[in-house]
This record gives structure tokens, sequence and C-alpha cells, in this order.
């Protein structure tokens, strides 16, 4: 069986307070066979945003992007590098 191709997508995601300590990114990428890499991230009492790179397949990737939304997560591509 041939290898599937993975991708990477970098994307910005913004929880909601209710959602900011539950493990919500663990459960996407545990589900969907993705592997997240934070390339940066800052929590408060009242905001969670991260900029993740997704490596995976794709229509896995598109899954996970579809269940954060669901759950309330707001997701935004990002187009281009990260400065570190």
């Amino acid at each position: 069986m041939p290898k599937k191709k993975l991708v990477k997508k970098i994307v910005k995601l913004v929880f909601p307070q209710e959602l900011i300590k539950e493990p919500v990114t663990f459960r996407m990428a545990k589900k969907y066979d993705i592997m997240p890499n934070v390339r940066r991230a800052k929590v408060t009492k009242t905001i969670g945003e991260s900029i993740l790179e997704l490596e995976g397949e794709e229509n896995n990737i598109e899954k996970g992007i579809r269940y954060l939304k669901k759950l309330g997560v707001d997701v935004k591509p990002i187009e281009g590098d990260i400065v570190d």
C-alpha cells in the first residue's frame, strides 16, 4: 500500500475561556493522527491563543480543524513563515 502524503498547515487558534483548561489540541491530534508543533502560545485566565504547525494527511488536518471549530475554537489559517 502506498504511503499517504503528509502536509503541513499553520493555523492560529483562539480558545474561548471555557476551553482554556481543556486538552482540546491533544484530543484533536490523537483522534485525527495529527502532529501539532506549537510555534507560539499565549494563555491568560480569559483567553488562550496559539499558533500551531499541523502535520498529517490533508484530509485528517481538515477533519481536525472542523472538530476544533465545532468545539468553539476560532481557527484561522496563516500563510507564510512565522518568525521565531
